[in-house]
């Protein structure tokens, strides 16, 4: 049974696209069956994955509004073991059109039940938004990767989101987990980002994903060449970055697991 893990903050520019993508390549790279789902209208996730979102004809919208199912719209990837279920712009309606469904916030999560198996872990890459699309999300995750950026404002939205996911837990999802807090654009000369690290290790503890995501110049070219930092240089610093959450991640998940046998 495949773990479905959101990707969130509603705040903007904080490293959610780039650690959806690179997250679920080096997992992919580290032999585990990934699917990635592009849930932002914005489509980063898409492109960053070398598709022109203009000319996806199938993707979350069709699967959100149950006019396709997943099987249907999900794209092999260059990466292996890597598959993404992609966005438009259409998916901007959705928002919307879902408003007077019945059940509106559980439509992901049934979509979702048939290739769940398929999967050991599918990722989703939300909007910066606490919209319907992004409760869709959070109602089928079993867990959510919280990306912090290590700036002066990085906490000021923490606690609006942290009281959105304390919500769903009680209205929607009471199984939703925080996989862990993320520290992503850390540059070590910068004794700004060294306190903001230190602030967020002191008051969240062992939410705190040990790994760092420092700023690295690689992880921010490689989008615009349709490509993940593993595959674009896997030599990068950022390569190593996401290569040591993923085996982070990972560790973490099979401890669960085993204590749970």
């Amino acid at each position: 049974m495949g773990k479905i893990v959101a990707i969130a903050n509603q705040k903007g520019g904080v490293g959610k696209t780039t650690t959806s993508v690179n997250l679920a390549a080096c997992l992919g790279v580290l032999e585990k069956r990934v699917l990635l789902i592009d849930a932002d209208p914005q489509a980063n996730s898409t492109s960053g994955l070398g598709f022109d979102p203009d000319s996806i004809e199938l993707g979350t919208y069709q699967v959100l509004e149950h006019v396709s199912k997943p099987t249907e719209v999900i794209l092999k990837t260059k990466t292996p073991n890597l598959d993404l279920m992609p966005s438009q712009i259409d998916l901007v309606a959705a928002e919307i059109e879902l408003i007077d469904k019945d059940q509106r916030e559980k439509m992901l999560k049934l979509a979702l039940q048939e290739v769940k198996d398929d999967y050991d872990y599918i990722l989703i890459d939300c909007a910066p938004s606490l919209g319907l699309i992004t409760l869709n999300a959070l109602s089928a995750a079993d867990s959510v990767i919280v990306p912090i950026q290590c700036e002066y404002f990085a906490l000021e939205g923490l606690g609006k989101l942290l009281n959105t996911i304390k919500s769903v837990q009680n209205l929607h999802n009471p199984d939703l987990d925080i996989e862990g807090l993320l520290l992503t654009m850390f540059d070590s000369r910068l004794r700004l980002s060294n306190q903001v690290v230190e602030e967020v290790k002191t008051h969240f503890q062992k939410m705190v994903f040990n790994t760092v995501i420092q700023r690295n110049v690689r992880l921010g070219e490689a989008p615009s060449y349709g490509e993940s930092i593993i595959t674009y240089d896997a030599s990068s610093n950022g390569a190593t970055n996401y290569l040591n959450l993923a085996r982070e991640f990972l560790e973490k998940n099979e401890a669960a697991e085993s204590e749970l046998a």
